[in-house]
């Protein structure tokens, strides 16, 4: 994982422990006043929002502690993890710029390819000016390697 996206997660945890959890334990409360709990909605509901909050909690504290953070900055070369990489499209000649990144912190909207990803699977060990072949969704996808970074 890189050093953002490990601080993204920290984040996250963060402000599920010190605003969303104290939140829903006062909602909880709340409830509870309001009398029989076997047919009170508000109750339920907020006992489903705890349970969905403390095994989101548990994932990013299992994840955090487990993870690898990797300085894209010092490493170069052929493609690899936290490259940002820039392809164009053979067919389309349209350009996309994609950071190869960890699972937990992909995002394509933000080019962010999660590095199990059949087009980051694909771009591994390439070079400049190599093409590339991937089998997506949306059909066979043909990229030429334009620039590889470390930023």
């Amino acid at each position: 994982m890189t050093r953002a996206g490990a601080n993204a997660l920290e984040a996250e945890l963060k402000h599920l422990k010190s605003v969303e959890r104290p939140e829903i334990i006062k909602a909880i409360a709340e409830a509870r006043e309001h009398g029989d709990l076997s047919e009170n909605a508000e109750y339920h509901s907020a006992r489903e929002k705890q349970s969905f909050i403390e095994g989101r909690i548990k994932e990013l504290e299992s994840v955090i502690s487990l993870a690898d953070i990797i300085d894209p900055t010092k490493l170069s070369g052929a493609i690899k993890f936290g490259a940002t990489v820039t392809v164009v499209d053979e067919d389309t000649d349209e350009e996309k710029k994609w950071q190869i990144v960890g699972e937990y912190e992909a995002d394509i909207e933000k080019g962010l390819l999660n590095v199990k990803s059949p087009i980051a699977r694909a771009l591994i060990g390439k070079e400049e000016g190599d093409s590339v072949e991937v089998r997506t969704p949306g059909g066979q996808k043909s990229y030429e390697v334009l620039t590889i970074d470390y930023i």
